[in-house]
């Protein structure tokens, strides 16, 4: 019972994604961000109210995708959010650039990563080193690969969601996706019980 119709994540989700709500849950949302974005920073507060609505249902994976073109910033503040989680505070990174989105400049990356128990003149050296270029360049084409030609571009479940980065509509397609989900385990249950029955 495969679905089609929508474009298809290229790279599956998987220890290496940064990950925040349930390692069991039947739905997981991808979201190809960029820091200095406008729209994925409001988008922020409906995603987080999503898991809380899917407490143990949903989580969501976050993927740098800078568009160096617009944000002259979103390069930098990726790395230093991939420096933090190198360091298990991730998210909490994350949390305050978008929190912050007009001040990524380098003295404020390094005041962000002090608040969060970081050395900031540390990330900043990792950054401009190019710790980090490999794995942002691996986002960049993944979400190419996807499709993936501006931010947010969120996927449920490996499909791309269509629908306006708003509450309402990723609660519906979250909704779908887990009626579906218990739909096809009904499907396969019932082929079992008349295979064993023949």
């Amino acid at each position: 019972m495969a679905r089609h119709g929508a474009f298809e994540l290229a790279v599956p989700v998987s220890a290496v994604d940064h990950l925040t709500g349930s390692a069991h849950a039947p739905v997981t949302v991808v979201e190809y961000g960029d820091f200095e974005c406008p729209n994925c920073k409001q988008a922020q507060s409906a995603l987080k109210l999503l898991l809380e609505r899917f407490d143990g249902r949903a989580r969501l994976a976050f993927r740098n995708f800078p568009l160096e073109d617009v944000h002259p910033h979103a390069l930098a503040a990726a790395e230093a959010a991939e420096c933090a989680g190198g360091q298990g505070q991730f998210w909490p990174m994350h949390d305050l650039l978008f929190a912050n989105q007009d001040q990524l400049d380098d003295d404020s990356l390094k005041a962000y990563a002090k608040q969060i128990g970081l050395d900031g003149a540390q990330m900043l050296k990792e950054v401009y080193a190019g710790r980090f270029d490999a794995l942002i360049d691996a986002h960049l084409q993944e979400g190419a690969a996807a499709r993936v030609n501006a931010t947010p571009t969120l996927f449920i479940n490996g499909r791309q969601h269509m629908l306006p980065v708003k509450l309402q509509f990723l609660q519906r397609s979250v909704e779908d996706e887990l009626e579906w989900q218990q739909n096809k385990a009904f499907v396969y249950e019932s082929r079992d019980g008349r295979e064993k029955k023949g």
